[in-house]
C-alpha cells in the first residue's frame, strides 16, 4: 500500500475558496419587495432552515421581506421546547424557531394559514410564535398576488 504523505486535515483548514465571489451583490431598491412561501415539514429535511436564512439575507439586502407558512409549513412557527416551551432539548432543536425571532427582529413580517395551523397540525393560534400573523386560508393566494401585482420576488419552496 502506498504511503500517505499529505498532511492530515485539522480544524481551522478551508477545503474550498470562502472569499471569492462570482456575482455582483445585488441590493434592493427603495420599495422592493420579497416574499418566501413555505409548504414543507419543520426537521424533514434542511429547506426550512435554509430558507428561512435565505429570508433573513433577502431583508438585510433591503428588500421589504415577508414569509408565507402554509399547508405543512405552519409547522415551523409553532412554538417548540423540552421539558418546556423555549427550552432547547439539544444544540440546534430551536434554530428554525430562533431564525423566525431574529427575522422578525429585524422588521420581516411572518403569516401563518390558520386552515393548516387548526386542520392540518391540529394547533390553535396561541401556539404561534409571537409576533407571526395568522391568516385566513383564502388570504394564501392574496398575499402571493398582492406580492406579483407588486413586482417582488417570490421564492416558493414545496416538499412533501
Amino acid at each position: 500500500m502506498p504511503e500517505v504523505t499529505a498532511p492530515a486535515h485539522a480544524d481551522g483548514d478551508f477545503f474550498v475558496n470562502y472569499e471569492e465571489k462570482v456575482f455582483e451583490d445585488v441590493q434592493a431598491e427603495e420599495g422592493e419587495k420579497a416574499l418566501v412561501t413555505f409548504h414543507t415539514v419543520a426537521f424533514e429535511g434542511s429547506i426550512g432552515l435554509v430558507n428561512l436564512l435565505q429570508a433573513t439575507r433577502l431583508q438585510r439586502k433591503g428588500f421589504e421581506t415577508s414569509i408565507l407558512l402554509y399547508g405543512p409549513g405552519v409547522s415551523l412557527g409553532v412554538q417548540r421546547g423540552f421539558p418546556k416551551l423555549g427550552d432547547e432539548a439539544f444544540p440546534g432543536h430551536l434554530a428554525m424557531n430562533n431564525q423566525i425571532k431574529k427575522f422578525m427582529s429585524e422588521g420581516g413580517k411572518v403569516y401563518a394559514c390558520r386552515f393548516a395551523l387548526q386542520a392540518l397540525m391540529g394547533h390553535g393560534e396561541p401556539s404561534l410564535i409571537p409576533g407571526i400573523t395568522p391568516i385566513a386560508p383564502q388570504d394564501v393566494l392574496d398575499i402571493v398576488l398582492l406580492h406579483r401585482r407588486d413586482g417582488a420576488f417570490i421564492l416558493d419552496t414545496w416538499t412533501l
